[in-house]
């Protein structure tokens, strides 16, 4: 929706509640080892990684490779807490938030963006309602 290209170099994993917040999941390191192995394969940019619920830092058991591969800068491990974190990870950019008049800020933020779009859509859906009866013909 905001048009930005989103970063293919990581690996997503976590749930997000109805508010925003990550929710830890099961089988963390095998997820990350899964991904590191086929980052290896394909060969390492230094960009690629991982982006995981902080609150499954604490059942990290990473393989010496894995490790020494983040040390050298060849493989990264973001820990988030909102989704917010994760959009600007991913878009390289402000993710954005409401102000008082409930429009999202800065301007160039991802949330920003994405809301100019929903907000052209509810246009276009408006214009068309004007010329047609609704469905209950009224």
């Amino acid at each position: 929706l905001s048009g930005l290209p989103i970063d293919q170099s990581f690996a997503v994993t976590g749930s997000v509640n109805q508010r925003g917040d990550i929710q830890p999941v099961g089988g963390i390191n095998e997820k990350i080892e899964a991904w590191f192995e086929l980052c290896r394969q394909r060969g390492f940019t230094g960009d690629q990684g991982v982006i995981i619920p902080r609150s499954n830092v604490k059942n990290l058991m990473l393989r010496p490779e894995i490790l020494e591969a983040v040390n050298n800068g060849l493989f990264r491990v973001y820990a988030i807490e909102r989704v917010e974190q994760g959009i600007e990870i991913l878009m390289g950019r402000e993710a954005g938030a409401l102000n008082d008049q409930f429009e999202f800020e800065p301007a160039d933020s991802v949330m920003h963006l994405a809301d100019q779009t929903l907000r052209r859509y509810d246009e276009i859906i408006d214009d068309g309602d004007d010329d047609e009866e609704g469905a209950d013909g009224l």
